[in-house]
């Protein structure tokens, strides 16, 4: 299988319970809620995507095989060091992730999370399954480590994902011309609703990729 991936990139993980960590973005092209062409945004499900994920000019874009791509992402690493973390994402990377491209990452050592929005089966093998929920989708995956959803969403409560089996729960405020508000409205929520953590996007505080 040829892999469309859209850049990668050294950075460290800026939001949810991973917050921090040091890790090898592998952006895929390609999702399953909109196309990524400005041009059909009207059409998407997913209204608010702030994320590049069309085509595949990026960073180390490009057409890659599963030893290829591993390779790659395997440069990035800094030399000699351990805890290697490859965090797939798009887009939606469920669409492109497979068992082959899960065994060549296993074999450069890789730890592998994924950020999917959960309406595509998961094959076997990722270490980290953070799903982002989005409103008028069937959430498939239902059990992982992180649900991470973006408050606030028209037609989406948090009550409606509390049940399902994650280890973390957390609400991320809508990054739109009203921040502030989404912010202040997430911090209102999880107060009242302990379960739930407050996600922020630490890597646009910090100026980070």
């Amino acid at each position: 299988m040829a892999y469309k991936v859209k850049e990668i990139y050294y950075s460290f993980q800026g939001e949810g319970a991973q917050t921090g960590r040091a890790s090898v973005f592998c952006r895929f092209s390609g999702c399953n809620l909109w196309s990524g062409r400005e041009e059909d945004r009207h059409k998407a499900i997913c209204k608010f995507c702030d994320t590049d994920f069309w085509g595949t000019d990026g960073d180390r874009g490009g057409s890659y095989s599963a030893e290829s791509l591993a390779a790659e992402v395997d440069s990035l690493w800094p030399q000699n060091q351990q805890h290697k973390y490859v965090i797939c994402t798009g887009g939606e990377p469920a669409l492109q992730l497979d068992d082959e491209l899960i065994r060549a990452f296993k074999a450069k050592g890789f730890e592998i999370a994924i950020e999917t929005n959960g309406t595509k089966e998961l094959p076997s093998g990722i270490d980290w399954v953070c799903v982002s929920p989005k409103a008028n989708t069937e959430i498939i995956v239902t059990r992982g480590d992180e649900l991470k959803l973006v408050y606030p969403q028209k037609d989406l409560s948090p009550s409606e994902f509390i049940h399902m089996e994650f280890e973390h729960f957390s609400l991320q405020p809508l990054d739109d011309e009203n921040q502030e508000l989404h912010v202040q409205q997430v911090i209102n929520y999880c107060m009242k609703h302990p379960k739930w953590s407050i996600s922020l996007q630490t890597h646009k505080y910090v100026g980070a990729r």
